[in-house]
């Protein structure tokens, strides 16, 4: 019970805090790490890319961010800026591969950028990585440091986002891409303040309204911002409902149901109870894959 009233006043805090930022920032620290996580083997924080036969969240969660690093192009001498990283997972993930070179990471959440700098040390890529504080819409590098901006399910939240893309245009060399996955409306038509389900008021609390647009505004604002040939494509078949479906069940996972306390399942399963109205709402949300080149 103590655990479910912290969360909740963490919640409350959140949704009254006036400063986008600050607000977003409180918004991750709402849910303890070993909750949000419980029962995975990694530490994603988007919905996942859900082909067919996909069931697992952490498996659908690199593909996504396997089709981020594909939209950008990433080569292998690349230095790359991630904006918004989460905990890294990415990051990692292309480092180990070879997809990069190096990767510099910005983001507001003191706790994400302190593992994520932990992990750096531990896996042996601390010359590789930099994990800092600080405001996409206000980047601390010079012109043309980077051959690669991405932003991984997070520019959503920016404010405003068009900010974030003139930044982002600035910080790339000649040449270099903006890659973005991201979360938008269907439509300019759909009411963000109406949405009501639990599991999806981060839309209403941490979305600006300046950044409620459809994917023909998205990419009139990439080119607003001075970049050539943005394409904004949909994926949201991929995403959603496979997600819902994840999440909907989890508590039902037996290594979930073991990780966590009796009363938190019970908050979970009450927080995610009514699908129906979940259902209608993702069908007014569109995910999409945003891409645009620096002349």
């Amino acid at each position: 019970m103590l655990d479910n009233l912290k969360i909740a006043a963490r919640a409350i805090r959140t949704v009254f805090t006036a400063d986008p930022v600050t607000r977003v920032r409180r918004f991750y620290e709402i849910q303890a790490p070993d909750v949000e996580f419980a029962a995975r083997r990694t530490h994603y924080m988007n919905v996942g890319y859900w082909e067919d036969g996909v069931t697992d969240i952490d498996d659908a969660a690199e593909a996504l961010a396997g089709k981020l690093a594909d939209a950008a192009g990433l080569k292998p001498d690349d230095t790359i800026l991630d904006v918004g990283f989460g905990y890294a997972d990415q990051d990692f993930s292309w480092l180990r591969s070879g997809r990069v070179g190096k990767v510099v990471g910005l983001n507001i959440t003191p706790h994400h950028i302190e593992a994520a700098q932990r992990r750096a040390q531990e896996e042996g890529l601390a010359d590789r990585t930099d994990f800092r504080l600080g405001s996409a819409t206000e980047l601390p590098f010079p012109d043309g440091t980077f051959d690669r901006v991405v932003a991984l399910e997070s520019a959503f939240h920016f404010y405003p986002r068009s900010a974030f893309f003139a930044e982002a245009l600035r910080v790339l060399k000649p040449g270099g891409v903006l890659a973005t996955a991201d979360i938008i409306p269907v439509s300019e038509n759909v009411v963000r303040a109406a949405i009501q389900s639990g599991p999806l008021s981060f839309v209403k609390f941490s979305i600006p309204k300046e950044n409620w647009h459809d994917r023909e505004t998205y990419a009139q604002q990439l080119a607003d911002a001075g970049f050539d040939r943005p394409e904004v494509q949909s994926i949201k078949d991929h995403t959603w409902e496979g997600w819902r479906r994840y999440m909907a069940d989890r508590t039902n996972d037996p290594d979930f149901r073991a990780a966590v306390k009796p009363a938190v399942r019970k908050s979970m399963a009450s927080h995610w109870k009514n699908q129906d109205l979940m259902k209608r709402e993702l069908a007014n949300l569109d995910y999409v894959i945003a891409v645009a080149h620096k002349r």
